[in-house]
């Protein structure tokens, strides 16, 4: 008897109030320094572009992005540790992308650890340069830890690989 793989759903949609508490399940999960249900909330009311990825129907990844006069900003990008280095981060920065040519945005920003390795990989693949710093950005446990800023001309990743 062989068995057979079943191939992975994902879904992209909105996100809403009612992912929240998953949302902080994984922010506590992937972040020393979380966000706090407050902020989400805020990012919702606001109406900025929060999106959420479910895997087979289990939301694994979420994206929050501010849109403003023809810049967006991905503020923050986070996968549930237990579903990274599978591709779902790269999905979801370019639905993001996708999100900020249709607000009509030509710019997008993120900040990023320079610790982290994997993400400013995938940025870089992604087209993203690095444009500045910002210093002692983050929290870290002994101090602060600064920021990249990287910057991508906002173009839907269909129309990059034209």
């Amino acid at each position: 008897m062989s068995a057979v793989l079943k191939e992975a759903t994902i879904h992209i949609r909105p996100m809403n109030e009612a992912d929240i508490a998953k949302i902080m399940e994984i922010e506590r999960c992937a972040y020393e320094f979380p966000w706090t249900e407050t902020i989400f909330m805020d990012c919702l009311r606001v109406g900025y572009c929060c999106w959420v990825l479910e895997r087979n129907d289990e939301l694994v990844a979420y994206a929050v992005m501010s849109v403003v006069v023809g810049e967006s900003h991905l503020l923050n990008i986070c996968v549930n540790p237990d579903y990274q280095s599978q591709g779902l981060g790269r999905q979801l920065v370019c639905h993001m992308l996708d999100v900020a040519v249709e607000h009509d945005a030509n710019m997008t920003f993120l900040e990023v650890r320079p610790s982290n390795f994997a993400a400013i990989k995938l940025y870089l693949d992604l087209g993203f340069d690095e444009v500045g710093i910002r210093r002692n950005y983050y929290p870290a446990k002994l101090g602060r830890e600064d920021a990249l800023i990287l910057a991508r001309t906002a173009v839907s990743h269909e129309q990059q690989s034209l």
